[in-house]
């Protein structure tokens, strides 16, 4: 019998604990279904008895407190709401009992925001995690020793485990249910939750806002100006040269302030435009491309497609509700 652990974090996502709880409760039932026996303890660990949530919209009662746990197998974070920096100070208490549990033999996941509280633990100083993809530069600049996978569902390092935002958190669900049964029980329990199995990457539900949040204010006007001239042809060089710093000291200092090359920077602001334009115009394939500032087709789509993780007509067609059929 696997013990499985879920965390009742202060000022945390109801969802992020409910599910987890309803995805290994319901594959023991689907194994007793199959004649086999159920494989998964699964309790609700917290500091006290009863924790509320939404203002005291939720009550969530503990199965066990976390004094009484002495040892389990696998230990769910769920994802945190509000104040990200209150909400880790009211959780301080999690921080010890995990670190133990890992070093006991424990795996552990977050889920989501959870991600905050995980890296806290310094259990990912130096290995690979994933958030939210719109908390990335907080998450960057409160943790720096922790490298973030952009775009990514799940990140597994070492018996560490962590998703992408929202909803991607079942994508976790489901890995960690074939890696505690087999393949067909995850398949079973993707089909009954409705979930795409297999799904990686989170790129196509990310919204490009570049990292400003930094005191280079030169490096600012830059990203000001590619931001306002995205259609243009714009150079390092030029940008260099306009901002009166050398080629590579701007790089330098671009890649410090950004968390991007200045090449890159340009491409996401560029496909970020053309996005937008995909969600709300009638414009074709080629037009878009020539609005943002692309005259090769090939390389536009190439582009796209890794930024995204779709071709440009599978974007359109996703996200707008007339789109043109036109070939990928």
């Amino acid at each position: 019998m696997k013990h499985v652990s879920i965390l009742v974090p202060e000022s945390s996502v109801i969802e992020a604990i409910a599910d987890p709880r309803y995805m290994f409760t319901a594959v023991n039932q689907f194994l007793e279904s199959a004649g086999k026996p159920a494989l998964f303890n699964v309790q609700l660990v917290a500091v006290k008895p009863e924790v509320k949530l939404d203002g005291s919209l939720f009550s969530v009662h503990a199965d066990v407190l976390l004094k009484d746990v002495k040892k389990t197998d696998l230990v769910f974070i769920p994802a945190l709401s509000g104040d990200i920096k209150k909400a880790l100070e009211l959780n301080k208490e999690l921080v010890p009992w995990i670190v133990d549990q890992y070093n006991r033999g424990a795996e552990v996941a977050s889920l989501c925001l959870g991600a905050f509280l995980f890296a806290s633990t310094g259990l990912l100083n130096g290995k690979q995690c994933s958030t939210h993809w719109l908390f990335a530069n907080d998450f960057r600049t409160m943790f720096p020793q922790v490298e973030l996978v952009d775009g990514s569902i799940i990140t597994e390092e070492n018996g560490l485990y962590s998703s992408g935002g929202a909803n991607s958190y079942w994508n976790l669900l489901l890995y960690l249910v074939e890696k505690y049964t087999n393949r067909d029980i995850a398949i079973l329990a993707s089909k009954f939750f409705a979930i795409e199995i297999d799904r990686n990457s989170q790129n196509a539900f990310m919204m490009f806002q570049g990292q400003k949040e930094h005191e280079d204010a030169e490096i600012k006007k830059a990203q000001e100006f590619i931001e306002g001239n995205f259609s243009d042809k714009i150079t390092v060089d030029q940008l260099a040269d306009q901002f009166a710093i050398g080629r590579r000291s701007f790089e330098r200092r671009f890649k410090k302030a950004t968390n991007n090359t200045v090449v890159e920077y340009m491409q996401r602001v560029k496909i970020e435009a053309a996005k937008r334009s995909f969600e709300s115009s009638r414009k074709n394939i080629n037009e878009v491309m020539f609005d943002v500032g692309y005259t090769d087709t090939k390389a536009f789509r190439t582009i796209f497609k890794k930024i995204t993780g779709l071709t440009p007509i599978e974007y359109r067609n996703r996200y707008n509700k007339q789109p043109e059929m036109e070939l990928a």
